[in-house]
């Protein structure tokens, strides 16, 4: 391998294998000394260095110079070329993992190779990628020659080769197909602000505009929903809310509960909780089904939301005064205090900080300590007491099935009953006389019909064909 050569295979791999040179160069340079190792051994101080320009090779052995030639000639050309093409590949890998590392959290499409147990694997082009089963939106299925759009969510190597993970239920899927198929988002006019996601379920999205003349909402959904359509069918029929932005948690969580309407919103900054009155009516559809419309607004806000109604806040707030006011070191006028900064249960005091505490109610840092470990004792038996409760409707209910059951079937037995009592009665044959019986002559002998009947000769005929 002259310095031509070197050259050659450092621009061809660079074009064809898209590797900068300088890797290539030094995965030749890591080949030589690697190879020459084996015939001086592992102690010796071996240095090689190819000329950038001229693809000339310099070499040295324990401070001596060499000719590569001479020591590629004592160790094989064929070890040497096989260590070059080692180094070159792991080259190649670490310029893919490289310029997919850059991609992590960006959108991909490729083409399904084919489809195993469930995970899917996927030809983006240079290289093959895993979609596992568990980043797949749930129900959703997928079939060979597909192509299908994901993001990249780790990039590492296995041996040789590099491995993809591909995902399609991160909330960046949505935020990436929102700068896809909004431009107003690419121009800058529009800014993503933030995604919640129960991927295959619902998502809700935070948008903002920056020319007053642009309704951000309408834009996100295109004229007759075009736009949002072209995304919620590549989410398998996700359900997508979009939501307008605001800085203030005071206007931000009304937008994030939609379609619900909210009567006031009460901050609890200590806390990072926001209480959320609703009108009954409204209650239902604020929390959401299984209480997903309040679990994403949650997420989407930064706020622990707290949906109720104004006879359900009063009630939790007069329990929380009568039982803070149990606790030995908090006076009425504490417990109130505590009540207006949103802490409404023995859960929250066990979090509260003490200098929080002893600035609200003038206490010693002993004082604060007893009282949180009275709120962690008083937690655990409210706790317990749920618990308790939960069993015992459990059970209760456990009992009305087998009583609507048990009732259900003694139902069933009482009908079955009647319509046996009211169907008319089978005529019974009449019983045969003792002179029937005695003559033969009764209706229940059954006769045998006339065909089976086999004519037995008389004692003329039988003498008659004897003597014959």
């Amino acid at each position: 391998m002259n310095a031509g050569e070197v050259l050659r295979i450092v621009d061809s791999l660079h074009r064809e294998k898209s590797i900068e040179k300088e890797l290539v160069f030094h995965a030749i340079e890591s080949a030589l000394i690697s190879a020459a190792r084996k015939h001086y051994g592992e102690e010796a101080e071996i240095d090689f260095v190819i000329d950038r320009s001229t693809g000339g090779i310099d070499g040295a052995v324990n401070g001596e110079i060499v000719d590569y030639e001479d020591i590629v000639g004592r160790i094989g050309a064929q070890t040497a070329k096989q260590v070059i093409i080692q180094k070159v590949r792991e080259a190649e890998r670490d310029a893919l993992l490289i310029e997919y590392e850059d991609q992590i959290n960006e959108l991909v499409s490729g083409v399904i190779e084919r489809t195993d147990g469930g995970t899917v694997t996927v030809n983006l082009g240079s290289l093959e990628a895993i979609l596992p089963r568990g980043e797949q939106i749930p129900g959703e299925t997928h079939h060979v020659k597909e192509r299908v759009r994901a993001v990249i969510s780790e990039v590492k190597t296995q041996g040789s080769r590099v491995r993809i993970i591909l995902s399609r239920t991160r909330p960046v899927l949505v935020q990436r197909l929102f700068e896809q198929e909004i431009p107003e988002i690419i121009d800058g006019v529009i800014e993503f602000k933030g995604v919640s996601r129960e991927p295959g379920f619902r998502s809700k999205v935070a948008v903002s505009s920056s020319d007053s003349k642009v309704d951000c909402v309408g834009a996100c959904v295109g004229v007759r929903g075009s736009r949002i359509k072209n995304i919620v069918d590549e989410l398998s029929r996700e359900r997508i809310d979009i939501v307008r932005y605001d800085e203030d948690p005071q206007v931000m969580i009304p937008n994030a509960l939609q379609p619900a309407e909210v009567d006031e919103v009460i901050l609890c900054e200590q806390i990072g909780r926001a209480i959320v009155l609703v009108g009954e009516d409204q209650l239902s559809l604020a929390i959401g089904k299984r209480g997903q419309n309040v679990r994403l607004a949650s997420k989407l806000c930064g706020w622990d939301i707290e949906i109720m109604t104004q006879e359900e806040l009063e009630s939790q707030i007069e329990r929380a005064v009568v039982g803070f006011s149990e606790i030995k070191g908090i006076e009425e006028d504490l417990a109130n205090a505590l009540v207006g900064e949103g802490y409404l249960s023995y859960d929250d005091l066990e979090v509260i900080e003490p200098d929080v505490l002893m600035e609200m109610g003038g206490l010693t840092e002993e004082q604060v300590d007893a009282i949180v470990v009275q709120a962690e004792e008083r937690a655990l038996e409210a706790e317990s007491r749920a618990d308790e409760e939960k069993r015992r409707k459990r059970v209760e209910a456990q009992k009305q099935v087998a009583e609507k059951l048990e009732a259900q079937k003694l139902e069933a037995q009482k009908l079955e009953a009647e319509q046996l009592a009211a169907a008319p009665p089978k005529a019974e044959t009449p019983a045969a006389s003792p002179d029937e019986l005695a003559s033969g002559n009764t209706d229940s002998q059954v006769q045998k019909p006339e065909s089976s009947v086999i004519d037995e000769p008389s004692d003329s005929e039988s003498s008659d064909s004897s003597a014959s």
